[in-house]
């Protein structure tokens, strides 16, 4: 579909005017034909159209930044990009992260998010006092997309990734103009960033490992397309070029919730030494360049591992927590 036929679709789908068949014969066969970049522009488009805001200042919102990924990568891994958010707020960045339950993994952003104890009932107009008291909030995907409730059954009976999971990252509520998403194929790698190009972000790297993960991987090289100025150029990340030892994925595991709340607080305490705080500091890195506040990835991961040693990471993920229920 062109962009101006697929926003037409997706108007229909988004306004409950398909039938339950229809639609899940729409996202099975944007699925097998591989979404291009008009679908996913277009689809985004109308979502964004279709979801409660969170309302901030120009000079506010223009300093968040969001950290996903797509899910569908069937890694089975802890919350990375979660941990990830929670030690760039120790580090003084405006974290605006966009997440929901669990879909396609044991555990999603808000699954683990409770299990550390956040309150992800806040009011919407809760938000932006939780981000300015603490440099984080997360926005439910569930109470910022109404028209899902008619959509998530019909997603839900499907054993497969939809267009829905690039949608997430691509619709952030609080319209965040810098971001890094890690997406399940590296033929999605330029299709997002263009996407985002188009829906006029201002900084943002699309990420994905040779070994298959949303993520930079601690196990292989990872492919990324960096959306910088209205430009988009590509390149590879070795975790080995920065000191780093390759790691096995297995290592990288995480299990429920609970289980994936423990592993975050063990790297952000400092307890935890291996690979799964190895891959936390990478990917802050690259966060840390996208936000502007590193100058390359030594300088991201010197920042990453001084806020978990100095305890600002943990300190900052119990501020966090103690604001929520404040609010």
């Amino acid at each position: 579909m062109n962009f101006n036929d697929a926003t037409v679709t997706f108007e229909k789908l988004f306004n409950n005017k398909m039938s339950s068949y229809e639609a899940k014969g729409l996202l099975e066969k944007l699925y097998l034909n591989g979404e291009d970049i008009d679908e996913i522009a277009a689809a985004a488009k109308v979502m964004r159209k279709h979801s409660l805001k969170v309302e901030l200042p120009r000079d506010i919102r223009e300093k968040l930044i969001d950290n996903c990924g797509t899910g569908g990568d069937k890694s089975g891994s802890f919350n990375i990009s979660t941990t990830t958010s929670l030690l760039l707020a120790s580090l003084d960045c405006m974290v605006a992260k966009h997440g929901n339950r669990s879909i396609t993994s044991n555990s999603g952003s808000a699954d683990m998010l409770e299990a550390l104890g956040v309150n992800l009932n806040l009011e919407l107009d809760k938000l932006p006092t939780m981000l300015m008291e603490s440099g984080f909030m997360f926005m439910f995907a569930i109470n910022h997309h109404p028209a899902m409730k008619y959509i998530m059954p019909i997603r839900k009976s499907i054993n497969h990734r939809t267009i829905f999971n690039i949608l997430g990252p691509l619709t952030n509520p609080a319209n965040a103009q810098k971001q890094m998403i890690g997406v399940f194929s590296e033929n999605y790698l330029y299709k997002m960033a263009k996407t985002l190009s188009m829906l006029e972000s201002k900084s943002a790297i699309i990420v994905s490992s040779r070994d298959g993960l949303d993520e930079v991987s601690i196990s292989d090289i990872t492919y990324f397309s960096r959306l910088e100025g209205g430009h988009i150029k590509d390149g590879e990340i070795n975790p080995e070029k920065y000191g780093f030892k390759l790691s096995p994925l297995e290592s990288i595991k995480g299990g429920d919730a609970i289980e994936n709340a423990k592993i975050t607080t063990s790297i952000l305490n400092g307890q935890e030494q291996g690979a799964k705080r190895d891959i936390v500091i990478l990917n802050t890195a690259v966060a840390l360049m996208v936000d502007g506040k590193a100058r390359d990835m030594y300088d991201g991961i010197g920042m990453a591992i001084e806020g978990i040693d100095s305890k600002k990471a943990i300190n900052k993920l119990k501020e966090i927590v103690k604001i929520s229920h404040k609010l």
